[in-house]
């Protein structure tokens, strides 16, 4: 007796700061059958997860190496710096990286800037990971750079940030392994992309039933009715008696002379 085959399921990875919901909310309501199990894994692991098969596609940040994924940006992220709720930044609405350039600025490991360094005063240690790093901000050791999902992700109330206008920015994509472009894949494509459940390149639309079929063809014969031609606009035809003569018309008597 052979096993019965796996029931077809998709897996999304997404790294820190990234909100799948509203993408797993339409799937749910689109592919019910089809479960959709979420992984987060850390922004620097993301490529070895979908590599390894781990995950069937990513919401990643770029870059990935586009000769062996396919990405779709989707969104580019602002940068901002945190900061102690009591520094003297928080009384502007924005910074550049000029201000920064006598702070301590930390660069955690899980740094997701392309950079060597940030701009700024080194701090004494690089941090392990960004929540370690707004650990130190709060104890207004230094400040940290970070794009402003992972401000929001690790939000303390003896911390806050501000926008900073030149600073290196964070793009978010769907990526996925080239060669692995399953129908279910696709089919997370379309949702990220917004097409809709009839478009063309969306799943295919199940069979019509017999009874559909039949209320189709109702509706197409009420379409194509012809109305009966209005009649001309004339006198009203004066009405016959029983022997087909015209009723005599009624009116004034006239005066005997």
């Amino acid at each position: 007796m052979t096993g019965s085959q796996e029931s077809p399921s998709f897996r999304l990875a997404y790294v820190p700061g990234v909100t799948p919901a509203k993408w797993v909310k339409t799937w749910n309501e689109r592919l019910p059958d089809i479960p959709l199990t979420l992984v987060q894994v850390p922004a620097a692991e993301a490529p070895e997860v979908l590599r390894a098969g781990e995950a069937d596609a990513g919401l990643v940040r770029l870059p990935v190496d586009r000769a062996f994924f396919s990405a779709i940006p989707l969104y580019t992220e602002t940068t901002v710096v945190v900061v102690p709720k009591d520094h003297l930044i928080t009384a502007v609405e924005e910074v550049t990286l000029a201000d920064l350039a006598d702070e301590v600025l930390f660069h955690p490991l899980d740094d997701v800037f392309d950079w060597d360094a940030p701009p700024g005063e080194p701090a004494f240690e690089r941090p392990a990971t960004t929540p370690d790093a707004i650990e130190l901000v709060a104890a207004n050791v230094g400040l940290l750079v970070v794009p402003q999902s992972l401000a929001r992700l690790y939000h303390r109330k003896d911390v806050t940030y501000r926008p900073v206008t030149d600073a290196p920015q964070s793009s978010v994509a769907l990526s996925w392994p080239e060669e692995a472009t399953t129908d279910l894949v696709e089919d997370f494509i379309g949702i990220v992309r917004g097409r809709t459940v009839n478009s063309t390149r969306g799943r295919a639309k199940p069979p019509a039933t017999p009874a559909a079929d039949q209320k189709h063809k109702r509706s197409e014969g009420a379409g194509t009715r012809q109305k009966q031609p209005a009649k001309p606009a004339g006198r009203t035809p004066r009405a016959r008696t029983a022997g087909g003569k015209p009723t005599p018309k009624r009116g004034k008597p006239r005066r005997k002379s």
